[in-house]
């Protein structure tokens, strides 16, 4: 859905918004219909691009004006010349990409930052589904049975952390969030967010 008329977003995209700086470079990838787009566009005035697979998305897009192709990103981000953005944001898609290292890296060349969420699989309650049920979990953050997910690379906060690292990526912000995209508190540092966050948000640039 679009930004209504008051500028409202999820709680999770405001929270992505509020990490670009006004009149930046942004590529969204993965942004649907551009809801966030048109959010940066009209309070931030950034200069937007999005990249979007489904074709109902990006004629939802289009159809308001933004800049938005149908593409990839496992496949199209390379086309984009090194330094283009100051932020390429990837919402909710890293675990949906065939090769997510390479998708990561290619986000920080082509931009300054990154901005990644994703569903957290260490989280406390997916354990226990497959502990107790001994089947694939279905949560708020994790909405597919399993034979119909587009998920194909779960990670948990802790296997991220892991990839940044192993890629000199540095960690500027990193925000666990519960299944409605607020905000947690987690005293634990990064082993408690593993466990509670149903959610990471993480603001990334080159080490």
């Amino acid at each position: 859905m679009m930004s209504n008329s008051n500028g409202n977003l999820r709680v999770d995209l405001k929270l992505i918004a509020d990490m670009v700086a006004p009149g930046s470079r942004v590529l969204d990838v993965g942004c649907g219909d551009g809801s966030l787009l048109a959010w940066l566009g009209k309070h931030k005035g950034v200069d937007g691009r999005g990249i979007e697979l489904s074709m109902a998305g990006v004629t939802a897009a289009v159809s308001h004006g933004l800049s938005v192709i149908q593409g990839d990103a496992d496949t199209d981000l390379h086309d984009y010349p090194a330094g283009a953005f100051d932020y390429v944001v990837l919402s909710q898609t890293l675990q949906a990409t065939y090769a997510p290292k390479t998708v990561l890296n290619s986000m920080l060349r082509i931009g300054r930052h990154a901005i990644v969420s994703f569903p957290n699989f260490g989280h406390w309650r997916v354990r226990w589904d497959m502990l107790i049920k001994g089947r694939m979990p279905v949560t708020d953050t994790l909405v597919y049975d399993w034979y119909e997910t587009p998920n194909i690379h779960f990670c948990t906060i802790l296997d991220f952390l892991a990839l940044c690292s192993d890629l000199g990526v540095r960690v500027e912000r990193a925000i666990p969030l519960d299944h409605d995209g607020q905000v947690m508190t987690c005293p634990g540092g990064r082993f408690a967010a593993n466990f509670f966050a149903a959610q990471g948000l993480f603001l990334l640039s080159r080490g």
